[in-house]
């Protein structure tokens, strides 16, 4: 790819001007707008027993009501007196000490009899089993009111709790007071006993387990229940005027963490995650429009209108998560972007610009797999319906044909999500029928745009081209000779441009209106006067001007009736620059060896422009010249086509086009098997005798 974009400078530049322009409409969609507690943003403040002066609130979806603070606490700590605390048993201290012991009387076996030993270590076993801890603890499990602990053997796994009580759990000091008095109990003498240094052999068997304590009692916790109940979507809440009560009150908070669970909570003015995420959707939006439809992006508004559109639909929803009550979010039009841009432009671009959007905004709505799923068959719909848009009755059938698919998808998605149907959904056909009305406006809305923005639809070109429009009708009958020819370079044009992938239905309707101009004197074009020709009354720097001057009356009349500017520039440039080679010729033979200044002969121009104004002026000049022919051959044909491709594109004339000669050499051979079309000879009926 970076290779890509370093061999076509010109390309990596004009990528990096709509990644800017992207770039500021990720900004601008990264705003935050949304409420920091959710659908009350007022819900800190409110108090029970006072009046709910806002509308009536109605739940938007369905909710779990949450237990009050209160009852979590008395919960949690029911829950942490009723789990004991862990503790460990060190299994390996018993052993140790008993072979301390044993070890440390052979020393003392001359002065202590083994009766001694026998005893101590009796006892030393008695309790280690019993377990030894250390005071501290114990006293925390007495305070806490403590009866029992949960105990666990070194060798054992987490499975192998038992429950001890707490009475059996010793300190080392009642340890050793117990050994004495046992010791003096069965006849011992303590002095003899305390030669063995019991304290050395005196240590906490048991310590309290803290980490397993802390995750028996998290998982304890979290398997309390926090709500209580759930709330049905579309079930009240409070009415406007009526007093807030607790519970009320602990619905509302409840609402607004289902809210922040979902969307999360926006606290701050602009949030770099979420730049990111539009800043990514754009710029592949962006880097698709470069690649693909160069020629779009290079005019500035189409970028804008684009980037406009995807940003009204942002905000549009963003206002209704902020604002739920106003209306619902299957009441956004978001399909509209597909008619929109579709009435304008390719079918690709408008499903790319439309898929971008819907993951843009997916980001704002509570069930964004669904939501992408409703919209995605919506979208997929309406394409389908507008692949060959020709009229605005076509806008209609496809807003229709989405509803039809919005009900159906968002059934599907009710049925599989609750196993059922419920009575809430059908309110769901009322929304998605506002949403019908909206789409049907996108016949209005495309009009403001195609005038705002100065674009010319593809259904409005076929509107021109119709043969009954007011202005060619005119032309049929003030110069039916120009309408004809009109008419036959509209055949060769558009077969031109379909073979060279040009604009078909734009060039058809700038070919129909190229010649307007001759309506106001028809009688000076031979096509229609071939005989009694007034030219012969006028100087040739008179004729000249008459011929010349159909270029721009044929302006005026455009403007005057409202014709496009893209179809008004096709009368503008059918010349071109170029001279009227008739008179000019004429006029120099009439004076030779004088120096010939051929500004009076040239035309205004300017030169073509697009593929489709240089489309138009080879097939203008080849038809007129196609009248002259003696013999329709192919050969005769063929010649003329290639001498008048040949000295237009010698003169210059198509320099500012992006013409290649590939596409020249494409028009000549379609203009030829046109040609020859439109002149093949008929054969001659017999007459019966």
């Amino acid at each position: 790819m970076l290779k890509f974009l370093k061999d076509n400078k010109a390309l990596y530049l004009h990528m990096l001007y709509v990644l800017a322009i992207f770039f500021v409409g990720a900004l601008l969609a990264s705003i935050n707008t949304s409420p920091k507690e959710g659908y009350v943003p007022n819900y800190p403040s409110l108090k029970a027993d006072q009046p709910w002066g806002e509308r009536p609130l109605v739940a938007p979806f369905e909710f779990p009501v949450l237990k009050t603070e209160e009852q979590m606490k008395m919960e949690r700590d029911s829950v942490e007196h009723i789990i004991p605390p862990m503790c460990r048993m060190d299994e390996n201290v018993m052993p140790r000490m008993i072979n301390q012991l044993h070890d440390q009387y052979k020393e003392l076996a001359a002065t202590v009899p083994e009766s001694y030993y026998l005893f101590l270590q009796q006892q030393l076993k008695k309790y280690y089993s019993f377990g030894i801890i250390d005071s501290k603890t114990l006293d925390e499990l007495h305070l806490d009111r403590r009866l029992e602990v949960r105990m666990l053997g070194s060798g054992q796994t987490g499975t192998g709790w038992t429950n001890v009580p707490v009475a059996r759990l010793y300190r080392l000091s009642e340890v050793y007071k117990l050994i004495i008095d046992e010791a003096t109990r069965q006849g011992l003498k303590p002095e003899l006993l305390r030669q063995l240094e019991i304290t050395q052999y005196l240590q906490p068997n048991v310590s309290y387990a803290e980490a397993e304590t802390k995750r028996m009692l998290a998982e304890a916790l979290s398997s309390l229940a926090t709500s209580t109940e759930r709330y049905q979507q579309g079930r009240r809440i409070i009415d406007q005027g009526e007093v807030l009560t607790p519970y009320a009150l602990n619905v509302i908070r409840s609402l607004n963490e289902e809210y922040k669970a979902r969307v999360g909570e926006q606290t701050s003015f602009l949030q770099l995650p979420l730049l990111g995420y539009f800043f990514f959707l754009f710029t592949a939006l962006a880097i698709y429009l470069v690649l693909f439809y160069r020629e779009f992006t290079e005019q500035t508004k189409n970028v804008v209108l684009v980037l406009l559109s995807i940003l009204t639909f942002i905000g549009l929803t963003k206002l209704q998560v902020a604002h739920v009550d106003w209306f619902s979010i299957e009441v956004i039009p978001y399909v509209m972007i597909i008619l929109l841009l579709r009435t304008f432009f390719a079918s690709h671009m408008a499903l790319t610009t439309y898929v971008i959007t819907i993951l843009a905004v997916a980001y704002f709505t509570l069930d964004p797999l669904n939501f992408i799923f409703v919209q995605l068959l919506a979208g997929f719909s309406a394409i389908f319906t507008l692949q060959s848009l020709s009229n605005r009755g076509q806008l209609i059938r496809a807003a229709f044909s989405v509803y039809l698919v919005y009900i159906l998808s968002s059934m599907l998605v009710e049925w599989l999500g609750k196993d059922m149907i419920t009575t809430d959904y059908w309110m769901k056909l009322l929304y998605y029928g506002v949403n019908l009305v909206f789409l049907m406006f996108t016949y209005v809305l495309a009009f403001l745009v195609e005038r705002a923005f100065g674009y010319v639809s593809n259904v409005r070109l076929v509107e021109l081209s119709d043969t009954a429009m007011p202005l060619l009708r005119e032309l049929s009958e003030i110069a039916p000779g120009t309408f004809q020819h009109s008419y036959q370079v509209s055949i060769l044009a558009q077969a031109a441009a379909t073979r060279i992938g040009a604009d078909t239905q734009l060039i058809r309707a700038g070919a129909l209106y190229h010649d307007i101009g001759k309506m106001l004197h028809p009688e000076f074009f031979t096509e229609n006067a071939p005989s009694n020709s007034p030219h012969r009354l006028l100087s040739a720097h008179e004729s000249a001007r008459v011929i010349i001057r159909h270029v721009t009356d044929g302006i005026i009349l455009g403007q005057k009736s409202s014709l496009p500017p893209q179809i008004i520039d096709f009368i503008r440039t059918h010349h071109g620059r170029s001279t009227t080679r008739y008179f000019y010729n004429t006029y120099c033979n009439e004076h030779p060896g004088e120096e010939v200044d051929p500004e009076p002969f040239t035309y205004p121009g300017p030169n073509p422009q697009t593929k489709e104004q240089g489309i138009l002026m080879l097939a203008d000049s080849v038809e007129a010249a196609s009248r002259s022919l003696p013999d329709y051959t192919e050969e005769g044909i063929r010649q003329l086509v290639q001498r008048l491709i040949d000295g237009i594109v010698a003169e210059g004339l198509l320099e500012d086009t992006p013409l290649t000669f590939r596409d020249i050499r494409e028009i000549k051979e379609v203009f030829i098997l046109k040609l020859m079309t439109m002149y093949h000879a008929r054969i001659a009926y017999p007459d019966k005798r």
